[in-house]
């Protein structure tokens, strides 16, 4: 086995959902065959003395395709058969130079900006630089796909989307306890588990919520994450928070995740595409980790989060800037408990079957080397 390089700007202890993906890649190899090059982070000292594997860090918070980081990711990359980066845009511009630095293999992971990258004059020629210098672009689904094929030749396009940890995030995985820290026990609760920024929707949630009150008033709306948008989220919902209606949580550490997913009796997210597409959903790995948990989902619209749910199957897609679909979809699934379990039961063994890791980093090996067959779809 090969040794493969990860130049990435995603990566723990930076929370995220492309961090969680680009990380579990690396840890679900041997630690002699990977080594990632990331910038540093408040609490990086200490995650990178747990890594079984080398971390070597940027000196600032953000790599740029600068002179120095070329020559940083250059040095790095004597010795390895691969270079990987976590994301394409924008440090797939480096490739040129990693492949002069003896690189053999070129493979490029991409999410939702990229998808946003390549509707945009200026930016479409810059992703159609960086795909000049793969081997291989991955994408998440079908809506990515569609998007990166107007830039990047489809012969070098393959799947590859984030797996989920089955055994953490599964029912039962502590949320009675989460429920009772929070004073919501007995009420039906509708989770959502996501950094606070407007693309993924909370503020719609918080519009939504006064309608599904209508029809269940002793509904509970737990927010997990922190983000930009928390003063504004806690303003809008002040009224809300005074009856106990909308909880905050904050930020909280990986390992209690699943918990927090678990509180739930519906997981929501009702993400929507901003910025003229440029601020568009790839995928929406919470949507797999709440399924795994046993949870209904409601989606959003936006970009490649449908790719995530199966409709009317395991969850329910609304469109994410319309609170009356928000919660009428709410209401739907708090109403009929015994069909919302149904739906998360059908939403786990969905994730059991096509979404655990074991399969994505078999996938993720036979993309290193060169072997990886054409991917079924997911639905």
């Amino acid at each position: 086995m090969g040794r493969a390089l990860i130049v990435t700007n995603d990566f723990p202890p930076r929370a995220g959902g492309i961090q969680a993906f680009v990380h579990g890649l690396a840890s679900r190899r041997p630690p002699d065959s990977v080594i990632v090059y990331a910038p540093r982070w408040k609490g990086s000292e200490a995650f990178d003395e747990r890594q079984p594997y080398e971390v070597v860090r940027h000196s600032g918070t953000l790599m740029l395709p600068t002179p120095a980081v070329a020559r940083r990711a250059a040095e790095l990359a004597d010795g390895c058969d691969t270079v990987v980066f976590g994301a394409a845009a924008p440090l797939g511009l480096l490739a040129p130079r990693l492949r002069a630095a003896g690189a053999g293999r070129v493979v490029m992971l991409t999410h939702g900006h990229e998808a946003g990258w390549a509707r945009l004059p200026v930016a479409r020629d810059l992703l159609r630089r960086i795909g000049e210098g793969a081997d291989v672009v991955t994408y998440l689904g079908d809506y990515t796909r569609r998007s990166l094929a107007s830039v990047i030749p489809e012969s070098k396009l393959t799947r590859l989307a984030p797996g989920v940890d089955v055994s953490a995030f599964r029912p039962g995985a502590g949320g009675a306890d989460v429920r009772k820290s929070l004073g919501i026990e007995d009420r039906p609760v509708v989770v959502c588990v996501s950094r606070l920024v407007p693309r993924k929707g909370q503020d719609m949630l918080i519009r939504a919520w006064p309608l599904v009150l209508r029809r269940l008033p002793d509904a509970a709306l737990l927010l997990v994450g922190g983000g930009p948008s928390r003063t504004a989220l806690q303003r809008a919902a002040a009224g809300l928070v005074a009856r106990g209606s909308v909880v905050f949580s904050g930020p909280v550490p990986w390992a209690d995740l699943p918990a927090h997913y678990d509180a739930g009796d519906v997981f929501a997210m009702p993400c929507r595409t901003r910025l003229a597409g440029l601020d568009i959903e790839g995928l929406g790995i919470v949507y797999l980790e709440a399924s795994a948990t046993g949870l209904p989902v409601v989606a959003g619209s936006s970009g490649g989060a449908p790719d995530a749910v199966r409709q009317g199957e395991t969850g329910l897609i609304v469109d994410g800037t319309s609170p009356e679909r928000i919660a009428e979809a709410l209401v739907e699934l708090l109403s009929d408990p015994a069909a919302a379990r149904a739906m998360g039961k059908r939403g786990r063994a969905w994730i059991e079957e096509q979404w655990g890791w074991d399969r994505v980093a078999d996938r993720f090996e036979r993309i290193l080397t060169g072997t990886a067959v054409p991917d079924s779809p997911r639905h």
